[in-house]
């Protein structure tokens, strides 16, 4: 509990930072920014997953999202145009627990253990967010964010979950707790590619922002967006709500990197780096 308190206090700290880059954290959940020796815009792959590449200072940079299954070690990327292999090294993370309970009605039974009807429709839900999330798009990418939403920091990312005592997937992004009606903004440029209402999801929206990298907002109470739609920096997109599996309201924020899932911390502040400078 004592390890999870510092935690959000840290992500307190780091939601009232400015930003302006995505930062790298070589660890799995975080993002490796690689340099690639390229006069023209590289193809990157990364576990045989398309990379984001941008121009940076003159320079092209790989941000590669890193799952949370990897192991400590050497990883590296390959330009597929050149066959040059690039690679980077994975350090360990040990997240902390975080224990859930949900109230005993016959609804939180489903949430916890589906049946097969649950099962059936999961399982059609997996796919349709697969496909959502296989998107790339070749316009120049919007990596520079914002907070989606203003409220209480309740769960950091990569959290190892347990509903009612039951092991289930480490959290996979950021909750932000606020009111029900609580606006949802998106926090960089991009074009809505899924609004829906899943199982354990509720209502949810999903923004391409460019080149794989896909933000996603889940537990809506009220989605004001249509697939294929464009949208602006801090256009209001959704409301909080506790639609699906949750125990209250609140926003449950995702980012995609080559689809996988990343800390979005990551994404809205520099103070891992100021972390890092400090302690040199």
């Amino acid at each position: 509990m004592k390890t999870l308190k510092l935690l959000l206090l840290s992500y307190f700290l780091l939601f009232n930072l400015a930003h302006a880059f995505p930062q790298e954290q070589l660890v799995p959940g975080g993002i490796a920014i690689v340099m690639v020796d390229s006069k023209t815009q590289p193809s990157i792959y990364y576990n045989k997953r398309k990379v984001l590449t941008l121009k940076r200072d003159g320079k092209w940079q790989a941000l590669v999202g890193i799952p949370l299954s990897s192991k400590p070690g050497t990883h590296s990327i390959i330009n597929k145009r050149t066959a040059q292999t690039t690679p980077f090294t994975v350090a360990d993370k040990v997240y902390p627990a975080q224990h859930i309970t949900l109230k005993k009605t016959a609804k939180n039974k489903r949430l916890i253990n589906p049946n097969t009807l649950d099962m059936t429709r999961i399982n059609r839900e997996k796919k349709t967010l697969s496909n959502a999330l296989a998107t790339w798009s070749n316009k120049p990418p919007h990596v520079d964010f914002i907070l989606p939403a203003s409220g209480r920091l309740s769960s950091p990312f990569g959290l190892k979950r347990f509903f009612n005592e039951q092991a289930r997937k480490p959290h996979s992004g950021l909750d932000i707790a606020a009111p029900k009606g609580t606006a949802v903004v998106a926090p960089a440029n991009g074009t809505i590619i899924d609004v829906g209402d899943y199982f354990f999801n509720g209502n949810t929206v999903l923004l391409d922002h460019g080149q794989g990298l896909i933000s996603g907002y889940f537990h809506l109470s009220k989605t004001l967006v249509h697939i294929g739609d464009k949208v602006l920096q801090g256009q209001k997109i959704a409301e909080i709500g506790s639609t699906g599996r949750a125990t209250g309201p609140h926003l449950h924020w995702n980012v995609y990197l080559n689809k996988t899932k990343v800390d979005p911390a990551f994404f809205i502040s520099d103070y891992m780096h100021q972390l890092k400078t400090n302690k040199k």
